[in-house]
């Protein structure tokens, strides 16, 4: 595969260069841009011997068709999945169908949040505080029963007797495995939490949990001070250094791969906003234990993980923060990733139907699925929702099929 350029770095390398170029068509290193005939009646070149930094920029894009660009629509479910007063229900896992019936798990709390100004060790900071992990089942992926508590929070004490959340399933040789968030004692600004696996030979459990976490985050950062400031610190670390969260695990070329996303300590706001990245931690067992990956970060953007396996590789769905977000990027070996689309962007903590036929295309996952939807800062609730490739765009009233024509096409406004 050909490699393809950060654009947005390349824009900015561009915007901030003190290079006064003596030609239009020649680089500031000397190298000439002979633009062919194809490129300039695809680009709407206007003069190929005046060429601007961003046509430069695309005449280095590589061939790739529309197959990754997709886009996406919401809607609420029924059942015990509808929106209910006074409970968060949020970031549900992937999907698996088992026994007839569609799984799906969730992180679930009751009341409001009161943030880190109250009473830390009785009251709720933020909405996925204090939680356990739920899990619903379906017969049409619409209408969902809860059925009842799967893991809950440790004893006191334990590493993970504050939360457990933002959790995902992984079936791996008739064995059902979730790998989740974990918070132990007081969740205070500069608490790191970690990641907890639990198993079981159902759907339904019972679940054993780890006895300790299978994830941590780096050691290597130093706070300044002692106040609780996230922000202050004498040396911020490895991108992980503070927290690491929404683990998912892929068994991939006969390891596992978990996936996680890193929040550094003094995480900083760039040119991308957060500065967030994405990591992989690799074992051999899918109980552990897991070595972070030597290339770590894996991604420059992201928030939520959202992987899941295509054409011999991995592919990933960046949502959210950095200077590559909202794009799609597929791996041959599951850590160099680089981007196959930029999309309008998605539904929040995206839960992948895992039944999918997913070597259909490299979309087809993303056909149906489960998000969450803030009603407000104290409440969450899960929804569904469906996506389509987008290949044309027409304006209302012309012949074309559904799929191939853009929903509220942008020609029009």
């Amino acid at each position: 595969m050909k490699k393809l350029l950060f654009l947005g770095l390349s824009a900015l390398a561009v915007g901030f260069s003190s290079c006064d170029c003596k030609t239009q068509t020649a680089c500031c290193d000397g190298e000439k841009v002979e633009p062919t005939a194809e490129q300039i009646e695809k680009l709407g070149i206007t003069n190929k011997d005046s060429l601007s930094a961003a046509t430069k920029r695309a005449l280095k894009w590589p061939n790739i068709g529309n197959e990754w660009f997709i886009e996406y629509e919401t809607y609420d479910l029924e059942g015990d999945l509808a929106y209910e007063e006074g409970v968060v229900r949020r970031d549900p896992s992937g999907i698996i169908k088992e026994n007839g019936k569609y799984y799906v798990w969730y992180t679930k709390s009751v009341g409001p949040t009161d943030g880190f100004g109250g009473d830390i060790e009785h009251e709720k900071v933020f909405p996925w505080d204090r939680c356990d992990i739920w899990y619903a089942t379906s017969e049409d992926g619409i209408t969902w029963k809860e059925e009842g508590m799967a893991v809950a929070r440790g004893d006191k004490g334990e590493y993970d007797d504050r939360s457990v959340f933002t959790v995902e399933i992984m079936k791996d040789k008739g064995k059902y495995y979730l790998v989740y968030q974990t918070i132990g004692g007081l969740y205070q600004v500069r608490t790191k939490n970690q990641v907890g696996l639990a198993w079981s030979d159902s759907p339904d459990g019972p679940w054993e949990k780890s006895k300790e976490p299978i994830l941590s985050p780096a050691d290597n950062g130093v706070w300044k001070g002692d106040k609780q400031d996230r922000f202050a610190v004498e040396k911020k670390g490895d991108f992980d250094s503070h927290k690491v969260h929404d683990p998912c695990i892929i068994p991939f070329k006969g390891k596992y791969y978990l996936y996680y996303k890193g929040e550094q300590m003094g995480e900083e706001i760039t040119f991308g906003g957060r500065q967030i990245r994405h990591g992989v931690a690799i074992a051999d067992n899918p109980k552990g234990p897991y070595k972070k990956s030597p290339y770590n970060p894996i991604s420059n953007s992201g928030h939520e993980i959202c992987v899941w396996k295509y054409n011999g590789g991995i592919a990933s769905l960046i949502t959210t923060d950095g200077p590559e977000k909202n794009t799609m990027q597929w791996s041959p070996d599951g850590i160099n990733f680089e981007i196959m689309s930029h999309i309008k962007g998605a539904p929040h903590a995206i839960g992948l139907n895992r039944t999918a036929d997913n070597e259909k295309e490299p979309t087809e996952i993303m056909r149906w699925g489960l998000t969450h939807k803030y009603e407000n800062y104290d409440y969450q609730y899960i929804r569904g929702f469906k996506s389509h490739r987008v290949m044309a765009h027409k304006a209302k009233g012309v012949d074309g099929s559904k799929e191939a024509t853009a929903s509220l096409s942008d020609a029009n406004k």
